[in-house]
C-alpha cells in the first residue's frame, strides 16, 4: 500500500486526473477497476472517480508496487539557471526567451530548456523542490518557436496555472509580435483571415484559401511601424494562435519574415547576413474580462521586452 497526501497544488482537482499524473504506470481501466473494488479510497473511505480533491485529503492505494515510477533524476538540476526576467510575483514569472533556446525538451532529448533553467532558479530559491510536490511542476502556459524571441509566461503553482489556461483560451491575454519582413507593404495595417493546414509529417504549415475538414482558420492582424531598405518593420497581433502561423501567413502573401530558413527566402537572408529569424513576442497585455482569482492584480497590466536586436540593426 502506498498512500499521498494532498497539498495545496494538488487540491481541486478529480480524483482519476490526479492519478493519471502520480501514478502514471498505472493503465486507466485498472485505475477505474481499483477504484470500483475499494482498492483505492479517499480518508479510508469508498470514492468516485469524479471524487474532487481537498488539501490534506490521505490518497490509499492498495495496488502493485510495479505500477509506482522509480525515484528519477531531476534533469534540470544539470543545466544553468540563467534566464532573463521581466517580472516576478509569488504566482508567475515572465521570462524573455533567447532566440535559439527551446522551451521544452524536443525530440533531442535537450535538457538545456526554458522550463528547466526556470524550475533550476526556483529550486534554487527554495521555492521549487519536486520531492514536495505529487503531481505539479512549474508549468509555461505559452510557448515560443525555438527561433523566436521574446515574453513567456510560468506559473508557479497549479492555481496560476488554471486561471491563465483559461484566460489565454478565452484571449483575455494579449500578445504582440514585431519582425522584419522582406519588401513593402501596399496595405500599411490589414486583418489577413485564411486557412492553416499543419503537416505533422514535414513538420511545416501550409496556408489555403478556403476552409476544409483538415484545416483551421487563421487570423493574423499587422501594422507596418517603419520601412527601410526594402524592409518593414511589421507589429503582429496574433488573433488566433496557430502553429507557425505568423511565419507561414506573412510568408503566403508575399512578404516572408527575414531570417526564417522554412518559409523565407534563404538567398536574401544571406544578403542581408541574417542566420536566424526576425521575430519577438515582445509586449504582453493582462486584459481580464471575467473572473481571474489570485491573478486579479495582474489585469491591465503591460508589460514588454527589450528592444529585438533586429529592430535597432535595420531600422
Amino acid at each position: 500500500m502506498k498512500s499521498f497526501i494532498i497539498n495545496k497544488n494538488d487540491s481541486g482537482q478529480r480524483l482519476d486526473k490526479f492519478i493519471a499524473k502520480s501514478v502514471r504506470n498505472l493503465p486507466k481501466n485498472l485505475m477505474y477497476k481499483y477504484i470500483r473494488l475499494k482498492r483505492i479510497k479517499i480518508n479510508g473511505k469508498r470514492c468516485e472517480i469524479s471524487t474532487r480533491l481537498n488539501e490534506g485529503d490521505e490518497i490509499q492505494l492498495y495496488i502493485n508496487d510495479e505500477f509506482f515510477d522509480a525515484p528519477k533524476e531531476n534533469s534540470f538540476l544539470n543545466v544553468s539557471p540563467n534566464i532573463d526576467i521581466v517580472y516576478e510575483d509569488k504566482n508567475i514569472i515572465l521570462v524573455d526567451k533567447p532566440s535559439g533556446l527551446v522551451v521544452h525538451e524536443d525530440d533531442d532529448n535537450c535538457i538545456d530548456t526554458l522550463i528547466n533553467r526556470i524550475k533550476r532558479y526556483l529550486y534554487d530559491k527554495k521555492e521549487y523542490d519536486p520531492n514536495n510536490e505529487l503531481s505539479f511542476a512549474p508549468a509555461l502556459c505559452n510557448r515560443l518557436d525555438r527561433n523566436t524571441s521574446g515574453l513567456v509566461i510560468c506559473a508557479k503553482n497549479a492555481e496560476s496555472l488554471r486561471i491563465l489556461n483559461q484566460k489565454i483560451k478565452n484571449r483575455e491575454l494579449k500578445k504582440y509580435y514585431l519582425c522584419v519582413c522582406v519588401g513593402i507593404f501596399d496595405k500599411k495595417e490589414d486583418i489577413l483571415k485564411n486557412f492553416l493546414f499543419k503537416d505533422v509529417k514535414s513538420k511545416s504549415v501550409r496556408i489555403e484559401n478556403s476552409k476544409s475538414p483538415k484545416n483551421k482558420q487563421i487570423l493574423t492582424k499587422y501594422k507596418v511601424v517603419s520601412e527601410k531598405n526594402n524592409l518593414s518593420l511589421v507589429e503582429i497581433d496574433l488573433l488566433t494562435g496557430r502553429t507557425h502561423q505568423i511565419r507561414a501567413h506573412m510568408a503566403y502573401i508575399g512578404h516572408p519574415i527575414l531570417g526564417d530558413g522554412k518559409y523565407g527566402l534563404n538567398q536574401l537572408n544571406k544578403s542581408y547576413g541574417v542566420k536566424t529569424q526576425t521575430l519577438c513576442a515582445y509586449r504582453l497585455i493582462f486584459d481580464f474580462k471575467s473572473d481571474s482569482g489570485i491573478l486579479e492584480y495582474l489585469n491591465k497590466k503591460s508589460f514588454e521586452s527589450k528592444a529585438p536586436w533586429f529592430a535597432e540593426k535595420f531600422f
